[in-house]
């Protein structure tokens, strides 16, 4: 009567496990072993097959910055167990662990720096710090830099690498995803341009949020982006998956993204766009929108008879 349900699919995945490919130097994708200082030179993407590793948020940043422009905000928002929330250990336990792991105090970092000459806010999260996870902390972080840019009218970048919310804050994580997408609806309205940098992996209330509410959406080639994950997928619909389904290539092909962009062509391709927003000055929407009417033909208005 009930067809059974499949207990568990195997898919294959060129991913490392989280500071596996880091620990041994070893492309997961090609096999090839890697020079440390080569691979650090090239950015972290593979010199033989151009696979992606994952970066942490300071070393992201400094790629894509001027030496010295950026300076970090709000260094005391840290998480709190409010709930009193425990799983397999205390969720105090895991945020002290992922500190001492990371030497960061959040999942996210952001601040004001300069990229190719121009001034803008920089928002980036850590994969590292508890796989870049959305809680409380982290989205009033992520919203203070979106208001910074909107009162200063600079342009803003966001680069996500996160599982999602933090199941440890319950609805007060999820509560993120509304916060973050008022602000930006805030900062839109007022003609200030957003870009959104996704790397691997972006998923879950990341993805259905700010990563995917920008005016450009970029990705870095194979990174994984999605909602929920191909097996969850796979099992809930019976359907056997297209070939690279929830990869950057599969997304751009399908219009969910705009751009896949190599590792080391991101600062041309970021100056470019910044160049191209900012030219003449940030222009509002509703300004465009008077000129506009201004420039149309009236109609001539009906004689009452």
């Amino acid at each position: 009567m009930f067809r059974p349900k499949t207990r568990y699919v195997a898919l294959p995945s060129p991913r490392a496990g989280v500071g596996e490919e880091i620990d041994r130097l070893t492309c997961p994708k090609c096999d090839t072993s890697l020079e440390p200082a080569r691979l650090t030179a090239a950015l972290g993407v593979c010199y033989r097959c151009g696979y992606h590793f994952r970066l942490r948020a300071p070393e992201r940043i400094a790629m894509l910055v001027e030496p010295g422009s950026f300076h970090e905000e709000d260094l005391e928002i840290t998480a709190k167990d409010v709930l009193g929330f425990k799983d397999s250990q205390p969720y105090t336990k895991r945020i002290e662990q992922s500190r001492a792991a990371t030497g960061a105090n959040e999942a996210v970092s952001w601040g004001e720096a300069t990229l190719a000459g121009h001034r803008l806010v920089i928002v980036c999260l850590d994969f590292a710090f508890m796989g870049g996870s959305m809680g409380a902390a982290t989205g009033e972080k992520i919203t203070n830099g979106i208001e910074r840019s909107l009162n200063n009218h600079l342009p803003l970048l966001i680069i996500s690498a996160s599982g999602g919310a933090r199941m440890q804050e319950g609805m007060l994580a999820l509560m993120q995803l509304a916060k973050t997408a008022a602000a930006l609806g805030r900062l839109g309205k007022a003609g200030v341009p957003y870009f959104s940098l996704m790397t691997d992996p972006t998923m879950g209330g990341v993805t259905a949020s700010f990563a995917s509410l920008a005016d450009v959406i970029i990705a870095e080639p194979g990174a994984m982006i999605g909602f929920a994950g191909a097996r969850v997928i796979q099992q809930a619909t019976y359907e056997t998956l297209p070939e690279g389904f929830q990869t950057a290539e599969f997304l751009w092909r399908h219009g969910m993204i705009d751009l896949v962009v190599p590792r080391p062509e991101l600062p041309a391709v970021l100056r470019q766009l910044l160049d191209l927003y900012t030219r003449n000055g940030i222009v509002k929407d509703f300004e465009l929108q008077k000129q506009a009417k201004a420039r149309a033909p009236r109609r001539a208005s009906p004689v009452p008879r």
